[in-house]
């Protein structure tokens, strides 16, 4: 009989990360523009109520988001960098809802045979200020992360029309 030693700070643990790899029928331009929509996401992003440029200069912008997760909905400052079509990186140290919140989307070239295609590289690590929206975060994380990819993939088939390929999971890096 094998015995299961754990320690407590992994069940009540406030930070959460999940990365992704994947192989998409878009290009790098279309998934950029996308991604980097931030006034729009309230448009097509589950959760997000309403989302907000508060400033713009060159490749650094600050956004607000709204975020509703009943029965909690709640708002944070971004500083956003765009290094078009390569990146898009939000990071949150407002303080209010998060001691920190990461994100992180690069675009890279497909397949040589189809420029309408490109590799995703997606990561959000997140740290919750408090153990109420921690404990929440555990339940419900990997539903709302898949279903914020899912959502982006959407909104560039919405915008672009059918994928070129099928999407396809590569190895984490």
């Amino acid at each position: 009989m094998k015995i299961m030693h754990f320690h407590i700070n992994n069940i009540i643990t406030k930070v959460k990360q999940y990365k992704a790899r994947k192989l998409i029928g878009f290009s790098e331009q279309q998934m950029y523009n996308v991604v980097a929509d931030i006034k729009n996401y309230k448009a097509f992003l589950p959760f997000c109520i309403k989302s907000t440029i508060l400033d713009h200069n060159d490749n650094i912008l600050k956004a607000n988001l709204e975020i509703g997760f009943p029965p909690v909905t709640e708002n944070y400052t971004s500083k956003v960098t765009l290094v078009e079509p390569k990146l898009v990186k939000a990071q949150c140290y407002d303080g209010r809802l998060f001691n920190y919140l990461e994100t992180k989307w690069k675009f890279a070239p497909g397949l040589r045979s189809n420029p309408k295609t490109c590799v995703i590289d997606f990561y959000v690590k997140f740290e919750f200020r408090s153990l109420l929206h921690s404990q929440l975060a555990t339940i419900f994380f990997d539903k709302v992360v898949k279903e914020m990819e899912i959502a982006f993939i959407n909104e560039a088939r919405n915008r672009y029309g059918k994928e070129s390929i099928p999407t396809h999971q590569l190895n984490k890096l």
